[in-house]
């Protein structure tokens, strides 16, 4: 009898394992498709930056060009 219950709880553990395994899996494929779209974001917003920056240079440049000339 020992042996069966044994095997009873083997079997329970597989499953639990089994189980752990499934959703330790769809974890970290849906991690890894949020590190996606936040790397996207990131850059997309590298790229705002970068135009803002060099939208304010400009108008810097602009200003002191206006400012020379008087």
């Amino acid at each position: 009898m020992k042996s069966e219950d044994q095997l009873r709880q083997l079997e329970a553990r597989v499953e639990e394992l089994v189980s752990i395994s499934a959703r330790l899996r769809e974890e970290n494929q849906t991690l890894h498709s949020r590190e996606t779209r936040l790397l996207e974001e990131r850059a997309q917003l590298l790229k705002k930056n970068d135009a803002a920056k060099a939208k304010v240079e400009a108008i810097i440049s602009r200003l002191k060009s206006l400012e020379q000339e008087s």
